[in-house]
């Protein structure tokens, strides 16, 4: 009995060594699955002790923490698309629109993921994204009519809405960057839709007949330039033709100078050469005159004009003279021959040819 008492105790020990094992495995096994958590990449884990939060965060990976002390949550620090959905508002005008969808590209700086989640939480983008494209939403409907909001300004409310946006977090949330918007066509009333589309449809036609009409003018623009150039080109033309018969004038103009002075100086050369030729002549006439040669031209003068007879009666000249006459005639010129200028008629007259 002794010994089966001593046996019971024994088995009795290493049971309860056996449960308490077990025990505390699996009391370390839960703490360890709680203590280990993953941060995923593109994320930031942000620790709270005690409500507390941490002033380290930890980069993408597997790490420990504090059981049931310390609490844990991941902040993305990678893009991030919001989308906010149905947001009602009012025109200046008083018709209700409603923007369907509004996208926002945000993106939450590293280094300035624990200053606004102390300030905003986790779910900073509520207040700073969410809420705030309402509030810009609404305060731009209320502002514009509903031209404006649907028509006229829509193309640049995408813009607006980033710029309103990163204005406020520059000034209260620092670290928050708004990359872009992307805003739906709002929803407005049917009638009033169908009002904007025949307005649209009209807009269109306006818009085919304007540029139909600048295609016209473009064409006769054209045809002016096309015009003005050939003008142009005739004009330069004839003025080139000008130019050239200006040139061949004056070329013509040279020539004939050319020739003038030519023909000028010939007849100068002409009129000089005369000129030597009587200044000589007149030269060789001035050394001819010697009293020995004006004497010989006397005689010869003499000689060959009309001879003069004087006498007491003309009777016997008439009668006989002109017999006589003859003979002295030929006696004078040694020949025996009548003198070509003293002829005697069959009546026996003298006619005497020449000049004294």
């Amino acid at each position: 009995a002794l010994v089966y008492h001593r046996v019971g105790r024994r088995k009795r020990f290493l049971m309860s060594l056996w449960v308490s094992g077990a025990v505390l495995t699996a009391v370390g096994v839960v703490l360890l699955s709680v203590s280990v958590h993953q941060v995923d990449e593109g994320y930031r884990g942000v620790y709270w002790t005690g409500g507390k939060i941490q002033e380290t965060t930890t980069m993408p990976g597997f790490h420990l923490k504090m059981p049931f002390i310390t609490s844990f949550n991941q902040v993305q620090i990678s893009l991030q698309t919001d989308r906010v959905t149905n947001i009602p508002c009012g025109t200046s005008g008083g018709v209700v629109v409603i923007f369907d969808s509004i996208e926002v590209v945000n993106q939450l700086d590293a280094g300035s993921a624990l200053s606004v989640i102390r300030e905003y939480g986790v779910e900073y983008d509520q207040l700073w994204i969410f809420d705030k494209i309402h509030h810009e939403i609404n305060q731009f409907c209320s502002s514009h009519t509903l031209r404006e909001v649907y028509i006229d300004l829509f193309g640049s409310l995408d813009e607006s809405l980033a710029t309103a946006l990163q204005r406020d977090v520059d000034k209260y949330a620092p670290g928050i960057r708004i990359l872009s918007a992307r805003v739906t066509k709002p929803i407005i009333p049917d009638a009033i839709k169908r009002n904007y589309e025949r307005m649209e449809a009209e807009r269109t036609q306006l818009l085919i007949s304007t540029e139909r009409q600048k295609v016209v003018e473009k064409e006769a623009q054209t045809e002016r330039l096309k015009a003005t150039i050939l003008a142009e080109k005739q004009a330069n033309v004839s003025r080139i033709n000008m130019q050239k018969q200006i040139t061949e004038k004056q070329a013509y103009s040279k020539i004939k100078a050319i020739e003038d002075t030519v023909f000028l100086k010939h007849q100068k050369a002409i009129a000089d050469a005369k000129l030597y030729e009587a200044q000589r002549r007149a030269e060789a006439n001035r050394l001819k005159l010697t009293p020995e040669y004006l004497e010989k031209q006397m005689y010869d003068i003499i000689r060959s004009s009309p001879k003069v007879y004087f006498t007491e009666s003309m009777s016997h000249i008439f009668g006989y003279g002109a017999q006589y006459a003859a003979q002295d005639q030929q006696q004078a010129d040694g020949t025996g021959q009548q003198h070509p200028d003293v002829t005697v008629s069959g009546h026996g007259q003298i006619h005497a040819v020449g000049s004294i």
